[in-house]
């Protein structure tokens, strides 16, 4: 008997694990999805040379945008049975996708007047590194150059 309601108890919180957790991500999606459409006018690129080889660059500086998010106990657990089972960790691929982009609008809003970023880099890492006893968390870094370009004033400019 006491098994038995061992069992009911783990299901319930693996229940509520799942159901709250796909609750904070799906916000998160909507909240990336409309930052996304706002911050869309600042184009971003891996490349090193400014977009639109006509314009002059009046200023640029250095700017960063970093998160860190945490696994949920649901997603351990499904991770944990991908181990024994072997193939992509679907699980984990959201929280690193997540983490992405909120690191590259983190970017962005951290130099709202800037007309584009170039040479956008990407670091992720890994807080925990799969110790026990301690809660999954993926860091990530977006760093770029800002660029501020001078407005076109005479023929000659354009």
């Amino acid at each position: 008997m006491d098994a038995l309601i061992q069992l009911i108890f783990f299901l319930t919180l693996l229940t509520l694990g799942y159901a709250f957790g796909k609750f904070a991500e799906k916000r998160h999606y909507r909240s990336i999805m409309e930052r996304e459409k706002q911050w869309m006018h600042i184009p971003t690129t891996t490349g090193r040379r400014v977009l639109g080889a006509d314009s002059k660059v009046k200023n640029a500086h250095l700017v960063t945008g970093s998160v860190v998010i945490s696994v949920d106990y649901f997603k351990r657990i499904l991770a944990g049975l991908r181990n024994i089972f072997g193939g992509n960790v679907q699980s984990y691929e959201t929280l690193v996708d997540r983490a992405r982009r909120e690191a590259v609008l983190r970017l962005k809003e951290s130099c709202p007047e800037a007309d584009q970023i170039v040479n956008l880099r990407l670091e992720t890492s890994s807080i925990s590194k799969g110790k026990k006893n301690q809660v999954g968390s993926v860091e990530v870094l977006a760093y770029g150059t800002a660029v501020y370009l001078q407005p076109a004033t005479t023929m000659d400019d354009l």
